[in-house]
């Protein structure tokens, strides 16, 4: 498994060259770059003349290498990554990216690995009770929802929230926090305000998450009882709990498992959306405006982000695989 781990781990980082490669291509194919509507702003907004507010943009590209070819453009911003750990300045935020990242990364990753985590476990326990009661007035209502869950667009789902809880109850459910909240300091008051928000996002991108789960568990584990071994065990005497539990779920639970390496990061491309329609202090709404922005330091370094969780989820999903089936091995 160690020689497996460190295998897997050199041959991702040619992966991950490969990947912001080609992200930080596609960024720079739009015609113009940011300083194009920094110009912009400084003739409509600013009151200099064109060719003023074109010196000072030309200065502003030559200052942060954006005169230079895409080659050397990049080549730049990946070795001040590896060497010095430095992702490039972020012309809209006008910060360096890094701060831009970490700022908005903790409520990123705490609402997607809540959404993670729910969909994971409701998912699992309702599909188990989907296949265990088939056909059944519960498991006919689980599936409509499952249906409704998969096929429901997270924006959507949020824009419904929203409407329904500002207009119709009164409630403010957006962003993370009530407006006397956003700038105070960390207290209990804090972290109650704190759960009567945040259990929008993860209810708006779990659902999806917690259909598809109970889904793939109902389906898989009405195949694996009706194999022979499942059963054989019934007719021994074995009890339906122990069947289900110990025989039937080890094995229906293995494409769950598998999906949990690439399923973090469509979570946080979701909560993306949803940050986007709730104005959540996450990565969605700045990576959003990156992207509107042509600020490509800024959006490259979100896809590289992305791009790392996939890996380390493939990995801890294949190690934990391995642990949970033993006929899976890795040399």
């Amino acid at each position: 498994m160690t020689a497996y781990i460190l295998r897997r781990t050199i041959l991702s980082i040619p992966m991950l060259i490969l990947v912001s490669f080609i992200a930080f291509f596609i960024l720079t194919l739009p015609p113009g770059d940011y300083m194009t509507s920094f110009q912009n702003q400084l003739t409509s907004q600013a009151g200099l003349s064109a060719i003023e507010a074109e010196e000072l943009a030309n200065q502003m590209r030559e200052k942060y290498g954006l005169d230079k070819p895409f080659v050397v453009q990049y080549y730049n911003w990946v070795k001040n990554i590896v060497l010095h750990g430095d992702f490039g300045y972020s012309f809209f935020y006008n910060r360096p990216v890094g701060e831009v990242i970490w700022s908005r990364m903790g409520y990123t990753i705490l609402i997607a690995s809540l959404c993670h985590f729910i969909s994971v476990f409701m998912g699992v326990l309702i599909g188990i009770y989907s296949a265990t009661h088939q056909y059944t007035t519960g498991d006919y209502i689980f599936t409509v929802i499952a249906f409704i869950g998969v096929s429901v667009p997270a924006f959507f789902l949020a824009l419904a929230l929203l409407y329904f809880f500002s207009f119709k109850l009164g409630m403010g459910v957006g962003g993370l926090f009530s407006q006397e909240y956003v700038m105070a300091p960390w207290s209990f008051a804090k972290f109650i305000n704190l759960l009567k928000h945040i259990w929008v996002p993860i209810v708006i991108v779990g659902f999806a998450g917690t259909a598809r789960n109970m889904r793939v568990m109902r389906g898989n584990l009405l195949d694996v009882m009706g194999r022979q071994y499942i059963q054989t065990a019934r007719a021994k005497g074995v009890s339906e709990f122990r069947v289900v539990f110990k025989h039937a779920l080890r094995n229906a639970i293995l494409p769950i498992i598998m999906s949990l390496g690439y399923a973090m990061p469509f979570l946080i491309q979701g909560e993306m959306v949803t940050a986007i329609v709730l104005d959540l202090p996450t990565t969605g709404p700045a990576f959003y405006k990156s992207l509107i922005n042509q600020d490509m330091y800024l959006a490259g370094s979100f896809l590289m982000m992305i791009a790392v969780i996939l890996v380390l989820g493939n990995l801890v999903a294949d190690i934990t695989l391995a642990w949970v089936d033993p006929r899976v091995r890795y040399d």
